[in-house]
């Protein structure tokens, strides 16, 4: 199975920008996934789709390929990252037979659990199998939405009142941790979740994603500290 790792980072980040190539413990923050794909030997490539040629550069620095520019069209702030997924599957040079998305946003992921998936991914039938973690909220207890005037309402509304948040439902979050698919599903499909998707579940604690400067520091304070132990 010709498995390759794609890591998409576009130039224009808005809520932190130049995030990905900030400093990140000692090295840009793709970096860090460059460096542990390689390092893992999980992969037969690592794969950088970006617009911007400093991303580019240091991309190339820490040992990953750049064998296609994202189109611009594909790295604006309302792009669909899906669309640059099949523009990934359908420019890559070579034929493979898995595809891994390894978001650079989430630097904390432990290359064990990539391996794990993988193996999910090739034992069981499915479109793809993706990171979740157990969340703390459910629509039909403590996620509300707020009208106009400010009055808010359960999102799911149930005919069982629910007062206890462990009588409700359990519920997870997607993460960014990593996505195995199917390149062929993506070049076929609409969306990511319009098949048949396994969820692989993970601790929390690997699972922050860098989105703003508060889940930066976070992330790093976790690093650090996983560093110290």
């Amino acid at each position: 199975m010709k498995k390759i790792a794609f890591i998409f980072a576009r130039g224009g980040s808005k809520g932190l920008p130049n995030k990905n190539i900030l400093d990140f413990c000692g090295k840009p923050l793709i970096a860090h996934t460059i460096y542990e794909s390689i390092a893992s030997k999980i992969f037969d490539d690592i794969v950088v789709s970006t617009d911007d040629e400093v991303i580019a550069k240091i991309a190339k620095e820490y040992g990953a390929t750049v064998p296609f520019e994202r189109p611009k069209a594909l790295a604006s702030d309302h792009s669909d990252e899906w669309q640059s997924w099949k523009h990934a599957t359908e420019t890559y040079r070579d034929d493979f037979d898995v595809f891994i998305s390894l978001p650079c946003t989430s630097p904390l992921r432990e290359y064990t659990d990539i391996s794990a998936m993988i193996d999910k991914y090739e034992n069981i039938k499915c479109d793809a199998v993706i990171g979740i973690t157990k969340s703390n909220h459910n629509p039909s207890f403590n996620m509300v939405s707020k009208n106009k005037e400010g009055v808010i309402s359960l999102l799911e509304k149930s005919d069982n009142n629910i007062f206890r948040r462990q009588d409700s439902n359990e519920c997870y979050n997607i993460t960014t941790y990593a996505y195995i698919c199917n390149p062929q599903y993506i070049r076929e499909s609409a969306n990511l979740l319009s098949g048949k998707i396994y969820g692989y579940e993970l601790e929390k604690r690997v699972c922050v994603d860098i989105d703003d400067i508060d889940d930066f520091k976070f992330a790093e304070y976790l690093q650090n500290n996983k560093r110290e132990n």
